[in-house]
């Protein structure tokens, strides 16, 4: 099931009245349903997969109680059924070309794999290291994992942080209520209005119109339209979980205000930057070992970050070039000259630079396309791809966006809290219903669904 489709319209509205109608024992049961509903309606075939990484990886933790021999091979089962079931259904056919087999047919990537295999590896790290108790109640469990705000695109949660949450008597809040509210709409606004505006051109252009100019505006519009669908998701995510009652991480933060790659990636994608570096980066020496071993550390980390984005060699080479740029941060920090800091307007857009032009690779598809999208930059250049009032048109919703994430703020000081909520609420009303006749027209999915 899509955010942006009027199914949700009325499913979302129907859990939330039944969670605050239902006597706190019976809330996590309601969701849990939901949660599996929700899933099911859009990935009927891959509900299975979700309920035995959930059977398995929730066992596996409960037994870690036991000597040290059973620890260990508790957690080797549990990443082989999670971590296995990952590499098969999203690198099976890509490890299949690499050694020369073709598959009988296409694997199915089953919706959020990507996302709740994370999301059950770090709860069983967790309980492995110490860090955090083995949950005893199923139930919790699965709706942990479950969770259908954050489902099928995150943002990736931690189990100390969510399982309390959904354990926690909820009562209902105003304050929730706005929150969540200014999250949905913003977020709606992000896919709909911006997100949706952009893929025509940028879909366009990537299918094979257009000379130079063409590409390297889609590809520089590309970089918001995916910030604005993945945002978007997310603060959807936020603003749902928000109005049940329960916080979720904030996976971004501004992150085209970022004066250096590195701090692009402490603002983008948050929740997954910070799993690679607590399970992966911290766990291989992070820093700790030397400047060529911090080097190789961050090499792999970026690596694996473009694999786990897709499987194929123009995600592998995404990846080594965001790692590149970390590598190069790290060795001008140590070698460098000590200059005074740049203006932070060179560095945002220094780094927007940075940023924007291997998201050709990413949204190429493949080695061949990247190639083809390259050769199509030597020419057309008399010919500019879009005419004023178009490029106006896509220019519009992309500059309202920085007073849309201020409103809340602006709200809650200019009016009493009172008046502020009675005008929230109507701006809420008027906004999701012409976000709601905007998704009419098409049900597009959001980009980081293939992931």
């Amino acid at each position: 099931m899509n955010f942006n489709t009027l199914v949700f319209l009325l499913f979302f509205p129907t859990v939330t009245a039944l969670h605050y109608y239902l006597p706190h024992r019976f809330r996590w049961a309601l969701l849990l349903a939901a949660s599996w509903l929700f899933y099911g309606l859009g990935s009927p075939e891959a509900l299975g997969l979700l309920l035995l990484a959930t059977a398995v990886s929730w066992l596996c933790a409960l037994g870690m109680g036991r000597g040290p021999w059973i620890r260990r091979t508790l957690l080797g089962l549990a990443l082989a059924v999670c971590l296995g079931s990952l590499c098969f259904f999203k690198y099976g056919a890509f490890l299949a070309e690499l050694a020369g087999l073709s598959p009988a047919e296409k694997i199915l990537l089953p919706a959020g794999i990507s996302f709740y295999t994370f999301q059950t590896l770090s709860y069983v790290l967790d309980v492995y290291r110490g860090r955090v108790k083995a949950e005893r109640h199923l139930g919790y469990y699965a709706l942990f994992v479950s969770f259908f705000p954050q489902l099928v695109a995150g943002p990736i949660e931690r189990p100390e942080r969510l399982l309390p949450q959904l354990r926690a008597e909820r009562p209902f809040s105003r304050e929730n209520l706005r929150t969540g509210g200014w999250l949905l709409l913003t977020g709606y606004f992000q896919k709909v209005a911006v997100a949706d505006s952009l893929a025509p051109f940028v879909d366009r252009v990537y299918g094979g119109e257009g000379g130079g100019p063409a590409v390297l505006l889609a590809t520089f519009l590309f970089g918001f339209q995916i910030y604005c669908d993945f945002a978007g998701y997310s603060n959807i995510a936020r603003g749902t979980a928000k109005l049940l009652g329960i916080d979720l991480t904030e996976n971004f933060r501004r992150p085209f205000e970022a004066t250096t790659v590195r701090d692009f990636w402490r603002r983008w994608h948050i929740s997954l930057t910070s799993w690679f570096t607590d399970y992966v980066y911290i766990p291989l020496g992070g820093s700790r070992k030397g400047l060529k071993r911090r080097l190789a550390n961050l090499m792999l980390v970026f690596l694996l970050s473009g694999l786990w984005h897709g499987a194929g060699w123009n995600f592998l080479l995404w990846g080594a070039v965001h790692g590149l740029y970390q590598a190069g941060g790290v060795l001008w920090d140590r070698f460098g000259p000590r200059t005074s800091k740049c203006p932070p307007l060179f560095g945002r857009l220094r780094t927007y630079l940075l940023v924007s032009l291997p998201w050709l690779l990413f949204r190429a598809g493949s080695l061949p396309a990247v190639g083809a999208l390259l050769a199509r930059l030597g020419g057309g250049w008399n010919v500019w791809p879009l005419d004023l009032p178009t490029l106006f048109l896509l220019m519009v919703p992309l500059m309202c966006m920085p007073a849309l994430e201020n409103l809340p703020r602006l709200g809650r000081e200019a009016a009493p809290e009172r008046a502020a909520l009675v005008g929230f609420t109507g701006i809420l009303a008027v906004g999701l219903a012409w976000l709601a006749g905007l998704a009419a027209g098409g049900e597009n999915a959001f980009i980081y669904f293939q992931f």
